[in-house]
């Protein structure tokens, strides 16, 4: 990684410069990633081991926990050691990795919303024809059409960012992003600023005209059917995706489509944190609270590990 400033770290200010605040921020978010790493690994596992779950709807939500595994890893453990340690240096090579990181599993995130959000079209408006239509290399290359998807959205303007130089080393947040770093840059960054809200939009319009369309369809779909228990058991399917969509786009529009406001960065750190830290802890539980299916799965594993112990 080529590099022409004369800087080779950063210094990240973090949530708070208060001491006491700051260890009731280190004990929130250590709660929270280590609930939310537990939760998304059951589902992972509960996906592997059970047989009932060897469907589309559970791929995908399976590949979505390890993306909410992987989002709120690459930022959390390094902002847990900083207050910890009291060390606020990085080094340029690391900022830049972690930026990389942070938008690729963001963006692939969102892309595998709208896969997920086609999948309930497909399962309340064709479900005779599910099983066809989702079938497993579907399911695969969906799958991979996101992660490529969210690699190639953040390649040029990461390879852009590398030739910067820095003036300036304070980053005023409690991790690295691209608003920050371009703000600390002293050469040019127009183009870049352009080409990374450009980016954002792309993938935020994109995904939600995939979602958007999907849902009216579902919708038209399930006030065509007769019965209100149908109705409910159809809206029932659609309910978790909802609330993570709804929670998902509606951060969207503070922090990535005003990535270089001044005047938001106390409300992007509080919809960030929300994002990086809480959303991937409340996202496991929205999906299995809600989803009888996994929840029976699990009281099922938990049993035959309790029966196999005993032996």
């Amino acid at each position: 990684m080529r590099n022409h400033s004369t800087l080779t770290t950063f210094i990240i200010l973090g949530l708070t410069n208060d001491p006491q605040l700051e260890i009731l921020v280190f004990f929130f978010m250590l709660t929270t990633y280590m609930l939310s790493v537990i939760g998304n690994l059951t589902i992972i596992f509960l996906v592997l081991v059970d047989s009932h779950l060897k469907t589309a709807m559970y791929c995908f939500l399976q590949n979505f926990s390890f993306l909410q595994i992987s989002l709120t890893t690459s930022c959390v453990p390094a902002y847990l050691y900083i207050i910890s340690s009291g060390n606020q240096i990085i080094t340029i090579k690391a900022c830049f990795s972690q930026v990389f990181f942070v938008i690729f599993f963001g963006a692939t995130e969102y892309y595998l919303l709208a896969v997920m959000s086609y999948d309930r079209y497909v399962a309340i408006c064709k479900p005779l024809h599910y099983v066809t239509i989702m079938n497993s290399r579907v399911c695969r290359n969906l799958i991979l059409s996101c992660w490529v998807s969210g690699l190639l959205i953040i390649l040029p303007s990461l390879c852009l960012s590398l030739n910067l130089e820095f003036c300036d080393s304070v980053i005023d947040h409690f991790f690295c992003d691209a608003s920050p770093i371009l703000k600390n840059s002293c050469s040019d960054t127009w183009f870049i600023e352009q080409l990374v809200l450009f980016c954002a939009v792309l993938t935020f319009i994109m995904t939600l005209v995939c979602v958007v369309l999907s849902y009216i369809y579902i919708i038209r779909t399930i006030l065509r059917l007769p019965s209100t228990q149908q109705r409910k058991k159809a809206f029932s399917v659609c309910s978790s995706h909802i609330i993570v969509v709804s929670f998902a786009y509606g951060s969207c529009i503070f922090v990535y489509l005003k990535p270089l406001a001044k005047q938001e960065v106390a409300v992007n750190k509080a919809v960030s944190l929300l994002t990086i830290s809480v959303a991937p802890l409340f996202n496991p539980f929205i999906y299995t609270l809600r989803n009888k299916q996994v929840k029976q799965s699990f009281h099922d594993t938990l049993k035959r590990f309790v029966f196999y112990s005993k032996k």
